[in-house]
């Protein structure tokens, strides 16, 4: 979970200014949803080869 709100931040929520805290959620709802559009995005960002190995 912790790479996904990682990829969230990097790639759409930074370098943004918030007018508050309703912004600061509404944002993340809307890339929140347009990422669970993108269930490859979602794998490749869960992806450890460490943990395909065996």
């Amino acid at each position: 979970m912790e790479n996904v709100w990682q990829f969230m931040r990097d790639n759409w929520l930074s370098n943004r200014v918030f007018t508050g805290h309703d912004d600061i959620v509404g944002l993340s709802c809307f890339y929140w949803n347009r990422l669970i559009e993108m269930p490859w995005r979602i794998m490749s960002i869960g992806l450890r080869n460490w943990a395909h190995r065996f």
